[in-house]
């Protein structure tokens, strides 16, 4: 009876032992599964935040065959199921941002970012439209034949040396467009330059995009943001269709909540135009439409503005000075390229600018490559580092105390300037560049960084 009542009591304190270890390991799993990785204290993993995707895609893999076994016999039926296929994946994969826009860094109206609007599939476009970009010859023709020629095939083969996380995606999709303001605001820059040509002209390898412009105010509003505009070097431009470019863009969008306007040192609001390749332009003719005595002359009228010019050449800035504008910005982002682009060159542009009441606007950039369409020219390459190649840029910047920065780019996936998210890739014949060992969203957070520090300091100028 003893070894009875002995052997009872083992069972029953190993059944209490048993169920307290039961609720310990069920307490543990119910907290780690509440628990969130940004409020445990730990950084994730590379590739955590990839997973949601990761599973999206996948289920939208298999919906895609569910699809397909549905309309194997109708060619027609078969045909609308791939385009609404397409269309819904495309919109799909677009990444949620987890930070309501109440939430988001507030803009930074004097960083300014060159946002390019030539995007184009089939979806969308019925096409590809610039991620097709042909292979571009040296103008040397000994040089050249010793590159190969054709152009690219998307979407796995795209003219650019990274890769979007957006897939190669139309900038007529209102989806990508809500993305990349998203993107825009998240990294604390307040104005959009937009790359523009007038309406019914497009560069060489692209379609007319002026269309787009009232979708994109409309996003970039919602998102506090402003517009500017980019004015594209087209055929025979000069200071008279420069006169009726201006008019049209102030009279049709000027009205606009998001149309940018930038208050001078005298308390005007003025419209502001970068003006891409102005150089090709003698002064004489820039000087009809820029001073005041010229026949073409904006000055004093409702469309007068301030007016950048770029700055390549050291030369050019005597030019500009004549020509009538307000100020110059340098576009490129490679370090060394040319007089403007070359960081030691900055202070002295700077004075020149101070000296001579013109706006100097440093244009920095996260990196170059454009082998993929110049596959000649390597030589202008500059390597990311990580982001060094972009903090660089920005010390350089700061160290002259600009008015305006200016960012190349948020999306010119051609010469491998953007801070759009990027991901990795690798086909059959190409390995794309990526940020590794940094998520996809790398330099849109080293933007909002100096953007923060641009404004803390400039707050101490003004002092």
């Amino acid at each position: 009876i003893l070894n009875y009542d002995i052997m009872a009591r083992f069972r029953r304190r190993t059944c209490v032992v048993l169920l307290l270890f039961i609720l310990f390991v069920c307490s543990i799993m119910m907290a780690l599964k509440t628990l969130r990785p940004d409020r445990a204290g730990f950084g994730d993993p590379f590739g955590l935040g990839l997973l949601p995707e990761l599973q999206q895609r996948t289920a939208l893999l298999d919906e895609k065959q569910r699809s397909l076994s549905r309309v194997q016999g109708d060619p027609v039926t078969r045909a609308g199921s791939f385009h609404s296929i397409a269309v819904s994946t495309m919109k799909a994969s677009v990444p949620a941002v987890s930070k309501p826009e109440e939430e988001l860094s507030a803009p930074n109206y004097n960083f300014h970012i060159f946002y390019y609007s030539w995007f184009g599939n089939p979806q969308f476009d019925g096409k590809y439209i610039h991620w097709n970009h042909p292979l571009l010859p040296h103008w040397d023709p000994k040089i050249a034949s010793n590159y190969p020629k054709g152009r690219h095939n998307p979407p796995e083969d795209i003219g650019a040396n990274f890769y979007p996380e957006l897939g190669s995606y139309s900038s007529k999709d209102p989806s990508v467009i809500e993305a990349h303001m998203k993107q825009m605001r998240s990294a604390s820059t307040g104005v959009i330059v937009l790359s523009w040509y007038p309406p019914g002209m497009a560069d060489e390898n692209g379609e007319p995009t002026d269309d787009l412009v009232p979708v994109i105010l409309d996003y970039a509003h919602k998102y506090n943001l402003k517009v500017t505009f980019h004015i594209e070097p087209y055929k025979d431009r000069d200071d008279r269709s420069m006169y009726h470019n201006v008019k049209y863009i102030i009279d049709k969008y000027g009205g606009h909540p998001a149309f940018y306007r930038y208050k001078t040192s005298t308390g005007r609001l003025l419209p502001m135009f970068y003006v891409y390749d102005s150089y090709v332009t003698i002064p004489e003719i820039w000087a009809n439409l820029l001073t005041v005595s010229g026949s073409q002359s904006i000055r004093n009228t409702p469309y007068d503005a301030l007016f950048i010019a770029l700055l390549v050449e050291e030369r050019h800035k005597h030019d500009i000075h004549r020509s009538g504008f307000d100020g110059m910005y340098t576009y490129f982002a490679t370090n060394g390229f040319s007089y403007g682009s070359s960081h030691h060159n900055w202070a002295s542009l700077k004075a020149f600018c101070d000296s001579n009441n013109l706006m100097f606007i440093p244009s920095v950039g996260p990196g170059y490559v454009d082998t993929s369409i110049r596959p000649w020219n390597n030589h202008n390459t500059r390597n990311r580092v990580n982001g060094k190649y972009y903090e660089t840029a920005f010390s350089a910047a700061l160290l002259v105390r600009p008015e305006i920065i200016s960012i190349t780019s948020f999306n010119e996936w051609h010469e491998g300037t953007q801070i759009e998210k990027a991901v990795p890739k690798r086909t059959g014949q190409v390995v794309y560049l990526d940020y590794k060992p940094h998520k996809p969203n790398v330099y849109l957070q080293l933007t909002q960084k100096w953007s923060e520090k641009y404004r803390k300091e400039q707050e101490q100028w003004l002092m």
